[in-house]
């Protein structure tokens, strides 16, 4: 009731914020801040106007000729909103949130939609937890959607199962907008009532439903459609982000470090249907962050390839706030959040500095400050306890036939190659296996893998999608049962191994994903365990421990290792 709201105060707050904005944008009091003589990006009308910004408690008053209590003389430099990431998954940045938000700061971002499934996989509504506290009062404004596969597939041995109810209570939470990426594509076009629960619990709490379906076309597509689902990250060619646009789906342009789609996908943006299109990362490594940068690399790459830099930044602004009902975000207008990343021009887009709330909150040659967050002691302790199984002994990893993964180069699709015997050099077959490390069942699925180039020891790594448990290729089984113990001696990691020595390593102490250290460090020694593993033999342009990492994702054709054995993907069964 309103005789409530202005008792607790917030009905009066925010009528005394609207008055203020009021008076500062007619001129009759001074602005808390104006910045001077700008150039700025409206991605209302795909402008760039000249004119002074007013903001007023972190708010944009007006553009125009304003003054101010403290007034900065832009210099002719463009002004463009924060830029916002639609989908990611802040693990595969192998950082804490709280680093990453450091980083992504500096290359302009201020806000991002994160879909925690990998962290939800292994710890369940706990990791929900730990990552809104991890993420809360971050210069960089956190968003979550609430993880919809969890597991990703029957075949799949998670930390945690959740169903419709487990998620609906963090719908009612305000930086949650929506149901996060539906894997399960046949599960939804075959009336799943799990899938359809969780679409519904979306639905009750106005909240958007972002979709995952690679391929799916015709009828199966209209049906998927039909259920509720308004987006699509998993778009890898023209005619495949048409196709969804015209059934009514928004498409996330995808350029991460898994996954780059911008070449394929970048003619969107010179299409009238522009205006349902924005950026997102997904997965963002360390070494990409580091060398290549955020959001403002994939606008400096659609503008390297023919694009407007306007329609590029609305796509990386303006486009994912609408989609998620973020309404005053993503533009320089009156009323919106002053974020602003201050842009040199707009064919490199290299960013100088960066308001958040009308405050500077990095600039170059300065690093951002702000507090660690604070997370719970107990969930702080449980996230650094996610290990639970028994030591490998090298007999269990014996199997005497098995279906063999034939990698594609470049692709994260596999191919059917039949079976084996044996491990094979000489026809580059390794043993792969993936260890289940959550609940101490003691299952080992064991298969082989061709194509990855290994000549010598083993490599090992907890970061498996989706489920996150240990998985491992090598040339003989010792090598492999020493690296696998020695990730979960590490409580998480990456171990490359060979002669039961340890060849190189990174600790990823939270949840075998995410680790502590300052980027630099993290990447300096996933660099170290790459050229290591190089070294062994694993071939020019694999990167090891990613493309090990989908080998164990029983929902991409065509077969896949799981703690099982290795399942045929369109067949769901094991072979």
């Amino acid at each position: 009731m309103p005789e409530q709201r202005t008792k607790n105060g917030k009905l009066d707050t925010a009528i005394r914020l609207k008055t203020g904005l009021i008076e500062v944008a007619g001129g009759s009091i001074l602005a808390d801040l104006v910045l001077k003589n700008a150039r700025y990006v409206n991605v209302f009308t795909g402008e760039l106007l000249q004119g002074d910004i007013a903001v007023f408690e972190g708010y944009i008053a007006g553009m125009g000729i304003y003054s101010g209590k403290r007034e900065i003389d832009m210099n002719g430099k463009i002004l463009c909103p924060g830029f916002i990431d639609a989908h990611i998954h802040l693990e595969s940045s192998m950082v804490s949130p709280w680093e990453f938000a450091r980083i992504v700061l500096s290359h302009g971002t201020t806000a991002v939609v994160t879909d925690p499934h990998e962290i939800a996989n292994v710890m369940g509504t706990q990791g929900i937890d730990y990552m809104l506290q991890a993420t809360e009062g971050l210069p960089v404004d956190v968003f979550f959607t609430v993880p919809s596969c969890v597991p990703a597939s029957s075949f799949d041995e998670s930390g945690a199962s959740l169903d419709y109810s487990a998620i609906e209570p963090y719908m009612e939470n305000p930086r949650v907008v929506g149901l996060a990426e539906m894997m399960d594509y046949p599960g939804v076009v075959n009336g799943s009532r799990d899938a359809l629960a969780k679409l519904t619990v979306s639905e009750v709490y106005c909240k958007q439903a972002d979709g995952h379906a690679p391929g799916l076309k015709e009828k199966n597509l209209c049906a998927y459609a039909a259920a509720g689902i308004y987006s699509d990250h998993e778009c890898s060619s023209l005619k495949e982000a048409v196709d969804k646009l015209r059934c009514g789906q928004y498409i996330m342009i995808r350029e991460g470090t898994a996954a780059r789609n911008l070449v394929a996908l970048h003619a969107l943006l010179s299409m009238p249907s522009y205006t349902r299109c924005m950026f997102c990362t997904d997965d963002k490594h360390p070494s990409d962050l580091l060398e290549k940068g955020h959001m403002d690399y994939i606008c400096r790459e659609a503008v390297r390839m023919g694009e407007d830099p306007i329609h590029a930044i609305q796509a990386a602004t303006l486009h994912a706030a609408q989609y998620f009902g973020l309404r005053n975000r993503g533009a320089i207008a009156p009323g919106y959040i002053a974020d602003f990343a201050v842009l040199e021009d707009l064919k490199e887009f290299q960013v100088s500095a960066v308001y958040k709330k009308g405050r500077l909150v990095w600039r170059e040659e300065r690093e951002a400050e702000f507090p660690l967050p604070k997370i719970d002691k107990e969930l702080q302790r449980a996230a650094e306890n996610t290990f639970n199984l028994p030591f490998l002994q090298p007999e269990k990893l014996q199997v005497h036939r098995a279906g063999v993964i034939g990698m594609v180069t470049g692709e994260i699709v596999t191919e059917n190659r039949g079976f084996a015997e044996e491990i094979d050099l000489e026809k580059d077959i390794l043993k792969i296996a993936v260890v289940e490390r959550h609940k101490n069942t003691g299952h080992v699925g064991v298969g082989y893998l061709q194509g990855y180039g290994l000549r010598q020891g083993a490599v090992a790594t907890s970061i498996a999608h989706d489920s996150h448990n240990i998985i491992a290729v090598g040339t003989n089984d010792r090598d492999i049962a020493y690296a696998v113990n020695r990730v979960a001696e590490n409580k998480g990691g990456v171990v490359v191994a060979c002669g039961e020595t340890i060849a190189a390593e990174l600790i990823l102490e939270v949840a075998g994903l995410m680790s502590g250290a300052p980027l630099a460090e993290v990447n300096a020694k996933l660099e170290e365990a790459k050229r290591a593993a190089h070294q062994l033999g694993v071939k020019d342009g694999i990167d090891p421990f990613m493309t090990l990492s989908f080998m164990s994702l029983p929902v991409i054709p065509e077969i896949r290792i799981t703690t099982h054995g290795v399942v045929d993907v369109a067949k769901q069964s094991l072979l």
